[in-house]
């Protein structure tokens, strides 16, 4: 185990917090398990970036959170991103503020559709088979420590359900806040859609205040039946004393889909994890990723695609602009395994540099076990061309608005091909306050 790694509870602390939260029994030795597998795990060795020179130390403890009676209370950064919710009855919103789901509400509609759209922590008690059934079955807890950790210290989260052939026309919404430096935060996302089911589901993640360099161990785990479609949407606006650390992984089986919208916008360091497991005849993938850097920020981001069903295909396209002393290591991974054929996976990263100090890093790879498929990349790592600059500035153009265009046409690739225009209005505006554009 790292030695900058210290376990953060002991045994039985852990057994009898799990306990006077009610849950399960099968929860509370999960926990104890995954505690104990953790004292023999090591952190991730990513690639290019020492992630065990982070400050990791700081995972704060379990704190029970009083029921939020209005949007109203929430700050007005929090309260800006859930724009296009009806704020005097929201619907199809949960809220968790540090370690506890603090609002949650849900249509009549959804509710007679058969849909779960609840707390994690809820659904133990009302739904244990269902969450017993696939909670950490797409993320391995055996991963790494990180992964250990968080099966031990999870809290929070969104259990979302969707039943056979029903069809969930509005997009279900969360939002997660972190405030308290001394506040666990690892929420656990689980969606599961059955078979020809469809569902589009967005977060946020927001913190305030000096959170002491707090860590994020956050887990999503989508599980994709039978001709399902799955939207997930996710933007991460953190400030820098939080270090972001991400995994979320999906399982598509016979012609089911996933779509992958991540902003990395954090002002913290941050490792993200976005896989998909296509492991159905006919199963896509469609990965779009956006991350802006500045400062001194530490940015590992992987999208990857894992290839296992016949006439599978993936796309990810990723979009990272770099400014001041920001680092960026970009992967694109494309697995196909042996048995894949007729596989399709198709890969583009692009960093643009705004300053002479940035530094960014794209990585392509293609991993391929199979002779009958089609694979390709594509990668470029570059600063702004001062060409560009100087053609729009002779058009009268000044050269703080020459370069927020060619950043914005930069993006736009990723950011315009967004289907929610929702979330596409939050990522030019978190853009343009990042970048001081």
């Amino acid at each position: 185990m790292s030695t900058q790694t210290a376990l953060p509870i002991d045994r039985a602390s852990l057994t009898e917090l799990s306990k006077s939260r009610k849950e399960p029994e099968w929860m509370t030795n999960l926990r104890a398990q995954a505690l104990e597998l953790a004292e023999s795990l090591e952190l991730p060795k990513l690639e290019k970036t020492r992630i065990d020179r982070w400050s990791l130390n700081s995972y704060g403890k379990y704190k029970a959170a009083g029921e939020l009676t209005g949007l109203d209370q929430l700050p007005e950064a929090a309260k800006q991103l859930l724009q296009g919710e009806n704020q005097a009855q929201p619907e199809n919103l949960l809220i968790q503020q540090n370690s506890a789901v603090t609002f949650h509400s849900v249509s009549e509609q959804l509710k007679q559709q058969g849909v779960i759209f609840t707390s994690l922590e809820e659904a133990l008690q009302t739904h244990g088979d269902l969450v017993q059934k696939y909670f950490m079955s797409v993320v391995e807890t055996k991963e790494n420590l990180l992964t250990a950790l968080h099966t031990a210290l999870w809290s929070g989260g969104v259990f979302l359900y969707v039943p056979k052939n029903v069809q969930v026309e509005v997009p279900v919404q969360a939002l997660f806040l972190t405030s308290d430096a001394e506040a666990s935060f690892s929420p656990h996302v689980l969606i599961v859609a059955e078979q020809h089911s469809s569902v589009t589901y967005v977060d946020n993640f927001v913190s305030e205040g000096n959170l002491n360099q707090l860590v994020l161990n956050g887990v999503v785990e989508v599980v994709a039946k039978p001709g399902a479609k799955v939207t997930f949407a996710s933007v991460h606006s953190l400030n820098d004393s939080v270090t972001d650390l991400t995994y979320r992984r999906a399982v598509v089986e016979n012609d089911a889909g996933v779509e992958w919208i991540i902003g990395e916008m954090n002002y913290g360091n941050t490792m993200s994890d976005t896989t998909t497991i296509l492991k159905g005849n006919g199963s896509t993938s469609d990965a779009k990723v956006i991350s802006v850097g500045t400062n001194d920020q530490k940015l590992n981001v992987t999208t990857r695609a894992i290839h296992y069903g016949k006439s599978s295909d993936s796309q990810m396209i990723t979009r990272a602009v770099m400014r001041d002393e920001a680092t960026a290591i970009i992967n694109g991974i494309t697995k196909i395994e042996h048995g894949a054929t007729k596989a399709n996976g198709e890969q583009t990263e692009k960093v643009l540099m705004l300053s002479p100090k940035a530094r960014g890093d794209a990585n392509p790879i293609l991993l391929i076990d199979e002779d009958d498929v089609t694979a390709g990349h594509a990668a470029s790592v570059g600063q702004v061309n001062p060409e560009y600059v100087y053609y729009l500035m002779s058009r009268g153009i000044s050269r703080q608005d020459a370069e927020r265009l060619i950043i914005y046409g930069f993006l736009d690739p990723v950011v315009s091909e967004i289907p929610l225009e929702l979330v596409q209005t939050q990522l030019r505006s978190l853009v343009e306050r990042k970048l001081g554009q």
